[in-house]
């Protein structure tokens, strides 16, 4: 409205300067008229006028009538050369017109000015020489009016391309206040983001087309601060619609219209084209989707603002285009992050993106489809995290029982670590927690690790079903592959002892106990109830549970070396003579046994069949060296004396189950009954009875006692060179090798 006011005030100026060129010629007319009045009213009262009758009357006729002819000529001339002025005037005045429309680059209305003078005025004015070189300059003028136009429009391109980021940017934060509104009055329905009314569309158009102003960024620090400007209110539209309207008028929309859109086809490409350390910083990613935001922006407003430059099939070609590449892009770039931080906030501004996009009518599925792609690369990068951290907390835990002086340390272990012991708490401070500091700090970094899981989740249009399912999956994934193997390795490493041992199994049973506390804090969060069909439940219970029994391997497995370690002391003189029976215990079986007791001691917190398991495993592994010490291939002889020492350890052990270890029965049960048979030379009971169910001998394998016994006729030959001269060793050596015998014949029966 102000530029219609302003172009009929300037109307009004030239009408009103129109009439005051005009008006004094009239008031002159007006006096020349009163003048002649009075001069015919002074002829009239003269007598020269009679005289002038008389005269002619009475005079030549032939000067009268060479008079009136002249004066008929003058007559004829007066009103030719008023016809003359009345069709060539025009024509100059809308020339001269034309000049300054020119002038003022006001190239529309000149081009109509020159529209009118070629059809109108110049047939009318006649072949006039000026005509003729107007009608020759008229083709020039076309040609730089829509040269210049064309300028305009390239001027108006290259400044839409280096103000992309801006234009971007600016819709950008229109729809992310547009979002903050949106969630603080929900019950509104949501209008389209950075897009005006099509009325208010046209009327900008026209405004534009109608100024003169150059193309580029407009300035707008008179916009509001709390409003946000949209495109129109950036950008000058105006050489846009001015080059349309002026190539329509030439009958030449066509070829503007295609060289439109291949112009902004290359601009496409160019704006898709990412920057090689775009993955580097969020900034660069920020940059890049402003510039493709402003693009379509630019589009938007093209499509809504002129009748045909651009229609839907173009936009949505473009948009096609522009969003594989964006895809491509992203996954290519995003796969280079290893902040789950930065793709966080990759993510929070790809969801603004597609809102912003989405608010102009763009669809944006694709992008969200690829959000839940990067949700498996985020969690990946989110697990290689609390790898890191996982172990950080294992590594510095001294695997210790944690101390509690006062009832608020009580409390802040407890709010980390949801710890159910009503006998504990009866306990009088100080007093000790059962497990070690990384207890409470593992189930805080999960419960950590499922709102870093949350926060990607947000805004991705996901039902709580959807979110819930995804927390239990990555929460799943943590635990089994995670935490398994940090848990696999705080047990294997080196320099592990017993103690560390147990209290990993402590420590595992507690975190194990607690996975129904992590379901119900997921479904809390999620509003998901845990019992709900279909719903992923949590792995951690097998998770501890391997690991625990990890543990308990690693505990067998180094208490068997310690016991190794002993065992390797073990110095059996295998030819020694029968002792009495005042005979003691082995020293390393005596240091043997201490340390086993000092062991299991450190076991009481363990749950009882783990502790029971550990002492079977130790006394079994006892058992098995002292069957291998006896039936070592460089062991070629064996005494009766040495067998009795070993039955004296075995006794000591006998004497260790008496005064309540462990170990005794599990000891006693496994390895005497091959001494027992030797000792009391009880043969005919084990053939006879050989592979019944109530055997004495049960657990004595043929081939052990054979090769046992061969080992002792070796000893006996090599010992008493005399034996042949002594009847009961000549009996005894017979007896042996009749036993042999039969063990051969017992061994082949039972093979076949």
């Amino acid at each position: 409205m102000d530029k219609l006011d302003a172009r009929i005030r300037n109307h009004d100026r030239e009408i009103e300067k129109m009439c005051n060129h005009h008006f004094q010629g009239f008031v002159d007319s007006i006096t020349e008229l009163l003048k002649v009045r009075g001069e015919a009213q002074k002829l009239k009262v003269k007598k020269d006028v009679k005289w002038c009758n008389r005269t002619v009357d009475s005079g030549n006729i032939t000067e009268l009538q060479q008079c009136r002819v002249q004066q008929r000529n003058i007559i004829f001339t007066v009103m030719l050369k008023f016809l003359c002025c009345c069709l060539c005037l025009p024509v100059l005045e809308m020339y001269s017109r034309l000049q300054e429309q020119m002038k003022a680059k006001r190239y529309y209305p000149a081009l109509r000015t020159l529209e009118q003078l070629e059809r109108t005025c110049l047939p009318k004015a006649g072949q006039y020489r000026f005509c003729s070189i107007m009608s020759e300059n008229i083709p020039k003028l076309r040609t730089q009016i829509r040269d210049t136009a064309m300028t305009q429009l390239r001027d108006f391109l290259e400044s839409i391309r280096k103000h992309s980021d801006k234009i971007g940017e600016t819709a950008i934060k229109q729809a992310q206040l547009q979002r903050s509104l949106d969630n603080s009055v929900s019950a509104q329905p949501r209008p389209l983001i950075g897009r005006r009314s099509r009325k208010e569309a046209r009327i900008g158009g026209r405004r534009s087309a109608a100024s003169g102003q150059d193309p580029g960024i407009l300035d707008v620090e008179d916009e509001e601060e709390d409003e946000v400007p949209g495109a129109p209110d950036l950008v000058d539209f105006s050489p846009v619609y001015r080059c349309l309207h002026i190539y329509t008028v030439l009958g030449l929309r066509d070829v503007f219209e295609n060289y439109y859109r291949k112009q902004r086809r290359k601009q496409a490409r160019l704006v898709l084209q990412p920057h090689s350390n775009m993955h580097e910083t969020l900034e660069g990613y920020r940059r890049y989707f402003n510039q493709i935001v402003g693009f379509f922006v630019v589009e938007d407003h093209v499509l809504h603002t002129t009748q045909g430059l651009v229609n839907r099939a173009y936009v949505e070609e473009l948009w096609e285009l522009a969003l594989s590449k964006i895809i491509a892009a992203l996954r290519t770039h995003s796969s280079y992050c290893d902040n789950p931080d930065l793709v966080l906030d990759l993510k929070n501004l790809i969801v603004l993106f597609a809102d912003t996009l989405q608010g102009y009518g763009f669809p944006v599925s694709q992008l969200f489809d690829m959000l839940l792609e990067m949700r498996e690369q985020y969690g990946e990068i989110l697990l290689k995290r609390w790898n890191i951290t996982f172990r950080q907390v294992l590594d510095q835990d001294n695997y210790s029982p944690i101390p509690v002086s006062t009832e608020q340390e009580y409390r802040h272990y407890t709010s980390q670590f949801p710890l159910q012991d009503p006998e504990l708490e009866k306990l009088p401070f100080p007093k000790k927690l059962p497990f070690s500091e990384f207890v409470p700090k593992v189930y805080c970094q999960l419960k950590e690790f499922i709102y870093a899981c949350l926060k990607y989740s947000e805004d991705l249009h996901l039902s709580s079903t959807e979110v819930d399912d995804m927390i239990r999956k990555s929460t799943n994934l943590l635990l089994t592959r995670t935490l398994s193997h940090c848990l696999q390795y705080a047990i294997k490493k080196k320099n592990v002892g017993l103690a560390e041992l147990v209290q990993v199994i402590i420590n595992t049973t507690h975190l194990e106990q607690s996975c129904h506390y992590l379901e119900e804090f997921i479904s809390n969060i999620t509003n998901v109830p845990p019992h709900t069909v279909n719903a992923t439940k949590l792995y951690g219970t097998s998770t501890f549970k391997d690991a625990r029994h990890s543990a308990e391997a690693e505990i067998y497995t180094s208490l068997n070396a310690k016991i190794d370690q002993f065992l390797q002391l073990a110095d059996y003189d295998w030819l020694v003579s029968a002792q009495g029976d005042n005979a003691e215990a082995s020293d390393y079986l005596i240091d043997l046994i201490a340390f086993l007791r000092s062991t299991f001691s450190v076991f009481t917190n363990l749950p009882g069949k783990v502790a029971q398991t550990a002492c079977m495993s130790a006394c079994k592994h006892i058992s098995t060296s002292l069957m291998q010490l006896l039936l070592d291939p460089e062991v070629r002889q064996i005494s009766m004396g040495a067998l009795h020492q070993l039955y004296i350890d075995i006794k000591e052990c006998e004497e260790e189950e008496k005064d309540g270890g462990k170990m005794g029965r599990s000891l006693v049960s496994a390895c005497p009954q091959l001494l027992d048979l030797f000792l009391q030379w009880d043969w005919s009971t084990y053939l006879a009875d050989y592979g019944k169910p109530t055997c004495k001998y049960l657990r004595v394998n043929p081939h052990t006692a054979l090769a046992l016994l061969e080992k002792m006729r070796e000893s006996n030959r090599k010992n008493n060179m005399f034996a042949q001269f002594r009847k009961t060793d000549r009996d005894r050596q017979k007896l042996m090798d009749t036993i042999i015998k039969q063990l051969r014949n017992l061994i082949a029966q039972h093979h076949a």
